[in-house]
This record gives structure tokens, C-alpha cells and sequence, in this order.
């Protein structure tokens, strides 16, 4: 039996508690707090695994029966479960210890149905704050529905906190210009979403761009003139653009009143005393309409002093401020500027990443969340080991250097390519270990993994799915940087001269047998698997076959060759992957996408686009 996260200690007993008809889930009346939503969980999970739908009362247990109750005495957030052959006992330290004590609960019922082992848990995470953020801006917007159903899994891994990523994708009022193409989040539906998590322990933390990656904002005519840089709102539509650009002029006197407008308006919506205001890769700074400013003061003392005017506005409505510390970690003491309530937001995402910034602003004496990467941006599946790698070390740093909590992060990039459900395994990477950072290794807890999230009898489901990423040879990112060099004009040698590098064959045809391979691995597999998770294998594969595609793409590329069947393979593939995209997402970035997508196509039938052929570099 396998539980994740890992409780802190587990003891195993004689004999076994036989769960029966006549067993009941008492709640303890001391419980007040939406407190029919565990015994709820714990009821629909018993029903689906053995059968039998016990009746939920409040009162005192009698032999046989289900006690949830609270014991003070327990770290916060902490749970002891009790399970004998008269009784299963679980003993709260408060309300999330409850749910959190249920959770572990259900594991063991999937894995054991009504018989269950006698044992001892007690349990305590490590780090109080253990978060989860999913750009829902740059390519998807969840439906309200997967939103939840995300809450629901981050609430059975014990993450307990929530952020959705915003530039633009929210239905600002009076900002119809900025959102209009878009398929933006309402109030309504933010405010549904916040009650809904905290009723699952889960604080959603309002998170909005206010100084850097303002492109949507930057680029209407409205707010054009308020850009770093002149004349953005005549640019044509770039991802690396939107990537790279778009920061706010801060000697602008309209451009504070104009985000503490914005703030004001998001900031309502949320149960949170938390606000993250990002404020990261303000790359333009000092650059372009500020630059009069910066050579004078310098870039960093412009820097801080927007971030603080940001920060002291929301101190004074009562709320936590958080920001992005990648600016700020080249100059830490900047920090003692900041109110004291402010956490840094510690971030780096290599599978080596070292411990210098973290360090450094620990030193400084900030308050920090280390956060931690997915890593399935720009993949059309995530890059599990490197996710994997990361976030063992950036939970380890955690513990090193006191931080207070972990963010583990989903970015979009170019689109949001990747399926939501493939965010799966590294979502529960940080769960396990920002809870628990006893290590687990890679193959190891993968195997865990395909066995408790996705029923897979053999363990093997995640560990095949880990050696696709790595034969993606024309990748996204590339498919991109390449589209945009010829069909907008950027300058990037570098993706001419690897596009060159793709012309062997032999190459391109041994990543793509490997692929296959891992499809038929997959499909062979799926007997091994629940019915309730099976579903999923398709999405991997419509995945797997556009990396194939995407190779094969740069092969004919770098050869300088016609494709007039792989043209029609590639449309034939998209209408599949846009039928997957809407069973979960809005349209959001989704045509920025298909542009490129028939670009493609059309250039490898040798049609020409604003007069530019695809194969120049021959």
C-alpha cells in the first residue's frame, strides 16, 4: 500500500477493520466549519470502493463506526488516523487536519476496500504554505468546471494553496478593448471558485500582472502610450513579443491609478489576505520612456519604488503582498524597503537549480515561498524528470533556508500547448514533497503515482510516459521562434542553423520509433489501468503523434522538400487536438495557435506567406 504524500509516521498493527453496512461516519459536533464536506469525501469513496453508502450522523461512535473528531494538541494542519478492528478514529488538530486525515483515509479504502489494515498514522506537513499556480492567460482558460475539478485534486494531495495567473483574462470593467478577443473569467466565477476551494482548505490567492508581461493591456490603443516601449500597440501579434516586452512606464502619472484601479476591482472577489502582484521580467525598464529616469537613479531604484507604492496600497487594505523576487535578487537589501508583511517569490526552474537566490534573500532576512516548476511549458508533455529534479531541490532549499512555503509552477508561454491532465505527475511531485521531503526516487514515486492517481496495476503508466518528451526534436518552442524569424521578421540565427541540423533522416526516424513505441507501450497498458482513468491515455497519445508531426516538420524543412501528405496529417491531427482543448478549456489563445498550425501546413504544400517561402535556409 502506497500513501502521497508520505505521512511523517506509519505504523502497522495486527488484524484488520471490516468496513459493514451498519458502519457509520459520525462527525464530531465540535466540527463547525463546512464540516460535512469530509465525511461527504470520505462517504462517496467508500461507496465507489466497496459498494456500501454509510450514513453520515453527528454525535458519539459506537463500535464499528467512523469517528472524525478534533484534538488540539497536534501541529497545525496535522491528523493522527487510528484504524482498529473496533474502530477508525481520526483525530484532527483542526478543521484541515480533518480533511486532510480523510484524504489519506481514502487512499488506503481505494487500495484495500472494505477490509482495511490496522495502523497508526501520524501526520504534519513540513511547510504550512504548499501552492499550486496555472497560468490561465497565455493560451487556456479553464472552464469554471475544471477549475474545480483541479481544486478537488489539489485538496486529495493536501495543497492548500491556489493561484490563477491574470494579465487580461479577466473581465475588467470598462477594459472591453484589452479582453475582446479573448474568453475572460467574470466575477462570478472567480468568486464560485473561492468559496469552493476554501471549502476544500484551499486558499485561491487573487495573482495579477501589474509592471512587466502587460501585453494585452499595453498593446490597445487605450493604454498603448503608457508602454516602456513607443509604438506597441502597432505590432503585429508575437509570442515571443508578448514573451519578452510590455512593461509598464512607471514615470507615467497615470500608470499607479491605473493598476491600483485594477487591483482594487480583482482584490474584491477573493476570501484571500494574500495578493501576488508578480511584477517579474520587467525586461524594457529603464529602456525606452523611463530611460531619462533610469540613467539618473538607475533601474533598480525605479524597480523598487513602484513595487513598494504596489505593496504599501495593499498593506493599507489589509492584505499579504507578494511578488516575483527574480529583479530583486540581484540587489537583496532592496527587500528592507518593502513592508515587512511582503513575501518574495523565489523562483528558478532547472533541473539543476542552484541555491544562490534563495540564499541570498534569506540572508537578506525576506520571507519567501521557493517556487518550483511543472516544466510542460512549451511541451506538448511536461518534462517529468527535470520537474522532478527541481522540485526535490527547491523543497530541500525550503528547508534550508527556513522559507515558508512552496509555489509549484504551470506556465503557458507560447500557448499552453500541453493538456491540463498531463500537469498531473508534477503537480503531485510537489505536493508529496513541500508536505514531506523524505526522498522518494524518480522511477519510484512515478510508480506510486500511476498506481494511487491513475490505477494502474502494473506502476508503469507515468515511468513510460517520461521518455516521450525527450524525442521531441522540432519542438514548439522552435516551431515558433522559427515561424516567427520568417513570417514576422525576428532575428534568431541560432533556430536556422538547428532547423539545418535536422536534415538526417536517420535522426528524425528514430525519434519517431521510439514514439511509437511508447503509443503501443501505452495502449497495452491501458488493461492494467481503472476505467475512470483510461480516458486520459488519448489525450497522451494526440500529444505524441504531434511531436511526430513536429519532427517530421523540421526533417522537410531542413531538406528544403514539399509535403503535401504531411500538410494534410497535420490538419487531420489539429481538428483532434482542438475537440480535446474545448472538453476542458475556452477558446482563449487557441486561434493564435492554428495560425501557426496552417502556416505550417501551407508552407509544406510550397505556398508562399506575405511572400515568404518556408525554405530558406537551404
Amino acid at each position: 500500500m502506497y500513501l502521497l504524500p508520505n505521512p511523517q509516521e506509519l505504523n502497522y498493527k495486527d488484524g484488520n477493520f471490516l468496513t459493514s453496512y451498519n458502519t457509520r461516519i459520525v462527525i464530531d459536533p465540535r466540527i463547525r466549519e463546512c464540516n460535512v464536506i469530509p465525511a461527504s469525501l470520505l462517504q462517496k469513496c467508500i461507496t465507489q470502493w466497496t459498494g456500501l453508502t454509510l450514513a453520515i450522523i453527528k454525535g458519539t461512535p459506537e463500535t464499528g463506526d467512523i469517528f472524525l473528531t478534533l484534538l488540539p494538541e497536534y501541529n497545525d494542519q496535522g491528523y493522527q488516523l487510528t484504524i482498529s478492528e473496533k474502530n477508525i478514529f481520526l483525530d484532527g488538530k483542526d478543521y484541515a487536519g480533518v480533511l486532510y486525515g480523510v484524504q489519506t483515509l481514502c487512499q488506503i479504502v481505494e487500495q484495500c476496500g472494505g477490509i482495511l489494515p490496522c495502523l497508526e498514522i501520524t501526520d504534519f506537513p513540513n511547510l504550512m504554505h504548499r501552492g499550486y499556480y496555472l497560468d490561465q492567460t497565455r493560451g487556456r482558460v479553464l472552464k469554471l468546471e475544471n477549475l474545480k475539478k483541479t481544486a478537488d485534486f489539489l485538496c486529495r494531495y493536501k495543497i492548500n494553496e491556489f493561484q490563477l495567473y491574470i494579465e487580461h483574462t479577466y473581465l475588467f470593467r470598462g477594459s472591453s478593448e484589452m479582453w475582446r478577443d479573448e474568453t475572460p473569467l467574470t466575477a462570478q466565477e472567480i468568486m464560485e471558485l473561492d468559496a469552493y476551494c476554501r471549502e476544500r482548505c484551499i486558499e485561491l490567492i487573487p495573482s495579477l500582472a501589474s509592471f512587466g508581461h502587460l501585453y494585452n493591456l499595453l498593446s490597445t490603443k487605450s493604454h498603448g502610450t503608457l508602454c516602456e516601449l513607443t509604438d506597441s500597440e502597432k505590432q503585429p501579434f508575437s509570442y515571443i513579443d508578448r514573451m519578452d516586452h510590455h512593461t509598464i512606464n512607471v514615470t507615467d502619472e497615470r500608470a499607479l491609478p491605473l493598476i491600483i484601479d485594477r487591483f482594487t476591482e480583482y482584490m474584491a472577489l477573493f476570501s484571500s489576505d494574500k495578493f501576488n502582484i508578480c511584477a517579474d521580467e520587467t525586461f524594457d525598464l529603464g529602456k525606452g520612456r523611463t530611460k531619462p529616469l533610469a540613467d539618473k537613479k538607475g533601474v533598480h531604484r525605479i524597480y523598487i519604488d513602484f513595487v513598494r507604492n504596489l505593496c504599501e496600497f495593499l498593506v493599507e487594505k489589509g492584505k499579504i503582498p507578494m511578488f516575483w523576487g527574480d529583479i530583486i535578487c540581484a540587489k537583496p537589501d532592496l527587500i528592507h524597503e518593502l513592508p515587512a508583511e511582503t513575501i518574495c517569490l523565489t523562483w528558478g526552474y532547472a533541473a539543476d537549480q542552484n541555491d544562490e537566490q534563495c540564499r541570498k534573500m534569506a540572508q537578506a532576512g525576506a520571507t519567501q515561498y521557493l517556487c518550483s516548476g511543472i516544466c510542460g511549458w512549451n511541451e506538448w508533455i511536461p518534462q517529468l524528470e527535470t520537474s522532478y529534479q527541481n522540485i526535490t531541490r527547491m523543497c530541500s532549499y525550503a528547508e534550508r533556508y527556513g522559507a515558508t512555503g512552496l509555489l509549484n509552477t504551470d506556465w503557458g508561454d507560447f500557448g499552453h500547448i500541453n493538456h491540463p491532465d498531463h500537469s498531473l505527475p508534477g503537480i503531485i511531485y510537489g505536493a508529496a514533497f513541500s508536505w514531506n521531503n523524505d526522498p522518494i526516487p524518480f522511477e519510484e514515486i512515478n510508480r506510486q503515482i500511476s498506481m494511487i492517481e491513475f490505477k494502474d496495476r502494473s506502476g508503469q503508466f507515468v515511468n513510460i510516459l517520461t521518455k516521450a518528451p525527450k524525442n521531441s526534436l522540432f519542438g514548439w518552442p522552435k516551431a515558433i521562434i522559427y515561424y516567427e524569424t520568417l513570417a514576422l521578421g525576428e532575428q534568431n540565427l541560432n533556430v536556422l542553423e538547428y532547423v539545418k541540423s535536422l536534415a538526417n533522416e536517420n535522426l528524425i526516424q528514430k525519434a519517431n520509433d521510439t514514439l511509437t513505441e511508447i503509443c503501443r507501450q501505452l495502449k497495452k497498458n491501458t488493461v492494467n489501468m481503472d476505467s475512470s482513468a483510461r480516458s486520459l491515455i488519448a489525450s497522451y497519445l494526440i500529444a505524441i503523434e504531434g511531436i511526430q508531426i513536429f519532427n517530421e516538420i523540421g526533417s522537410a524543412i531542413a531538406f528544403g522538400r514539399e509535403d503535401f501528405a504531411l500538410a494534410a496529417r497535420l490538419e487531420t491531427w489539429y481538428m483532434s487536438y482542438k475537440e480535446l482543448w474545448r472538453e476542458n478549456s475556452r477558446e482563449g489563445d487557441l486561434h493564435h495557435t492554428s495560425e501557426i498550425i496552417f502556416w505550417y501546413a501551407d508552407c509544406l504544400r510550397n505556398r508562399k506567406i506575405s511572400n515568404i517561402k518556408l525554405y530558406p535556409v537551404t
